[in-house]
């Protein structure tokens, strides 16, 4: 088979999966688990071949016109390069890793097959984003994922947080998706062309008319899909979800596409510092602000959340001093330990029985009741807080290093200024990341109190994932010195100065967490028992779910339970100090977007209606009545009666005669 037709097959197969998923979720439900895993699965390895074919090489181009237009045309076409081979191994694995996962975590679940289906369909437009060659095929791609996180976000409509969190998901990307639309024709406009390399040349010549314009519209459907300040507001809510989605979201798809995107067409940003300059800002504050977000957060998910907004930071940080290699190595590496920590966060759910920091720092055992979630997270937060030699602590260098030799001038690719706003900021977000790692391990894993509620063993299918996806969480970095051909050529090896500067930050952060942690320990003779509206952790405290209950089960109760009181030795709230209010409410943009956008529109809205009903209806009904008060008044004069029908007429002629008269003498006198 040729590569084209290998590469072809890979976002069908789970295409095809999708569909016959459906299909046969009802008539056939032993079917529902193969067709979720094995094209899936066949996709995962027909991209690693085609993968080793591309060989970082020349980029492999194939198009057929899909559909004249009459101006520019639109075609079904692929551009697989060094990037698009490798992410799509990417995406491939991932989906692989989480489908199997699901198989155990949602094996009851009775929605389990349009679950799966939908899951395909994600997989397959991810796919189709990184193979594509033609923007508008791409958008295709970008909306699908869109409609399947709405969907999969709410996959437990029972519940009011997952109704909401999957509109608010929908909402905020598509306000996004808005400006992003309008900058994909005025690109294609200035370049005569929607496929990429058309694209590409026209930038090389000189061919855009507007590259500022363009380029900051595409940017904020880029915010919006990757989750970037202002618009990352969705993703921390998105949790609702099952873990599997949250993984499969967060580490492979959704977000990345945003990142990919930008990496796919970078010399049109290139082509504006202004834009390289916004970028390089909204990546500064989206990774600070994550930080510190993350420190103060109770929900484990929502913990990992805000880590996936800062560490799409660093990738949008990479792009904005104009190197795509270390941004998509990040990318690369973030999805294996995200996955890993996402996944590893549903078994120590489901173990625990809540979702709360505070509360399983109530309980002690939980280690030896998952004791693979709790080594693999362990490693997963090891390379998130990117500790050597761990995959993080490799693609986040590499960041860094091309934020710095930006700053200092020995690459103009980009302004200096976007240089060091990354460098600074990457810089402290790698002293919050270490602090806030190892807060979620001393309160998941070094618990105080009672024994955690037994759940039984994990699924195998469940637990081999995990370690599975530990592997490149540990190992990957180690390639860096071999992917060079593969992106731009540019090394991706650490150097002394960034690694010395960021690995001693991260540590820095660690050190001082644990250390604080230990402090409130030592200062409280006794665990601090719970207020009783709170709960106690007992067998029988509201805010633990059912220990019989499956793994999926357990996240959909946990999302009803209310969380206990904080926990007096949270290292988190005594780091931040008076930040820590803000930093758990997301800095309370939400009530700014609420003041700032909701009311007025809710508020314009009730004006339009109250007009509507008031003022247009009144006419209209004003309009209705005077015709049935006439129709009334006609039909009172109709009474069947000959004497009244003579009587009126008497009346009138005289009526008429007198009115003669009267005009009559008026007319002599003058």
């Amino acid at each position: 088979m040729t590569t084209t037709t290998l590469a072809v097959l890979v976002p069908l197969l789970p295409f095809l999966g999708s569909a016959a998923g459906l299909l046969l979720g009802r008539t056939a439900p032993g079917f529902v688990r193969p067709l979720a895993v094995l094209p899936t699965l066949a996709a995962a390895v027909l991209a690693a071949v085609v993968a080793s074919r591309q060989g970082g090489g020349k980029a492999i181009d194939a198009s057929t016109q899909l559909t004249p237009t009459g101006s520019v045309p639109i075609d079904l076409a692929l551009h697989i390069d060094g990037f698009a081979a490798l992410v799509a191994v990417l995406v491939g694995v991932v989906a692989t890793c989480v489908q199997v996962y699901s198989t155990g975590y949602l094996r009851h679940d009775p929605r389990y097959p349009s679950y799966a289906a939908l899951v395909s369909l994600f997989t397959a437009a991810m796919l189709l984003v990184v193979y594509s060659g033609d923007l508008m095929v791409l958008l295709v791609g970008w909306e699908i994922m869109g409609i399947c996180s709405y969907f999969l976000v709410g996959h437990y409509w029972e519940t009011p947080e997952a109704r909401s969190a999957s509109l608010k998901a929908f909402l905020v990307t598509k306000l996004g998706d808005v400006p992003f639309l309008i900058g994909l024709f005025a690109l294609a406009t200035d370049a005569g062309t929607f496929r990429i390399t058309g694209v590409l040349g026209a930038v090389a010549s000189g061919g855009l008319d507007h590259p500022t314009l363009v380029a900051l519209l595409l940017l904020a459907g880029v915010a919006g899909k990757s989750a970037q300040f202002p618009l990352h507001t969705w993703l921390p809510d998105a949790m609702a979800g099952p873990t599997p989605v949250s993984a499969l979201i967060h580490a492979a798809t959704m977000v990345a596409a945003g990142i990919y995107f930008v990496a796919r067409l970078l010399p049109v940003f290139a082509a504006s510092a202004a834009a390289l300059t916004v970028l390089a800002v909204m990546a500064g504050v989206t990774m600070v602000g994550s930080g510190l977000a993350a420190l103060a957060q109770d929900d484990i998910k929502r913990v990992l959340a805000y880590s996936t907004i800062g560490q799409l930071g660093y990738m949008a940080g990479a792009l904005a001093v104009g190197d795509r290699g270390a941004a998509v190595f990040h990318l690369m590496s973030h999805g294996a330990f995200k996955a890993l920590l996402f996944l590893a966060a549903g078994a120590v759910i489901h173990a625990a029985g809540t979702n709360s920091l505070s509360a399983m720092s109530r309980m002690s055992g939980l280690t030896r009741r998952v004791p693979d979630a709790y080594w693999t997270m362990t490693v997963g937060l090891l390379a998130l807080a990117a500790i050597p030699p761990f995959a993080g602590f490799f693609s986040k260098e590499a960041v860094l290093v091309a934020a710095e030799h930006t700053a200092t001038g020995e690459r103009t690719l980009a302004p200096a200024g976007a240089g060091w706003i990354v460098l600074v900021a990457g810089l402290l977000t790698a002293l919050l990341t270490a602090a806030y790692a190892m807060r979620l391990w001393l309160l998941a894993f070094r618990g105080r109190g009672a024994e955690a509620p037994d759940h039984g063993r994990q699924p195998i299918a469940m637990t081999t994932v995990l370690w599975v996806l530990a592997i490149p969480s540990l190992g990957f970095g180690l390639s860096a010195a071999y992917l060079d051909d593969w992106f731009d050529g540019h090394p991706l090896t650490p150097t002394l100065t960034t690694a010395v500067l960021g690995t001693g930050l991260a540590v820095v952060g660690a050190v001082v967490t644990y250390a604080v942690r230990r402090s409130l320990t030592a200062r409280l003779a006794a665990p601090a028992p719970l207020p009783a509206a709170a709960g106690a952790v007992t067998a029988t405290a509201p805010h633990v779910a059912h220990p019989d209950a499956e793994a999926g089960q357990v996240e959909a109760e946990a999302l009803d339970l209310p969380h206990p009181a904080a926990d007096p030795a949270d290292p988190g709230r005594a780091l931040l100090g008076p930040l820590h209010r803000p930093a758990a409410a997301g800095f309370h943009l939400d009530a700014v977007y609420r003041a700032a956008f909701v009311r007025p529109v809710l508020a314009a809205a009730s004006l339009v209606r109250f007009l509507d009903r008031e003022v247009v209806d009144t006419y209209v009904r004003g309009a209705g009545d005077g015709a049935k008060g006439l129709g009334w008044l006609v039909r009172r004069a109709q009474t069947g009666n000959v004497q009244t029908y003579l009587s009126a007429l008497l009346a009138g002629s005289v009526v008429l005669a007198i009115v003669a008269v009267v005009l009559a003498n008026a007319a002599a006198g003058a």
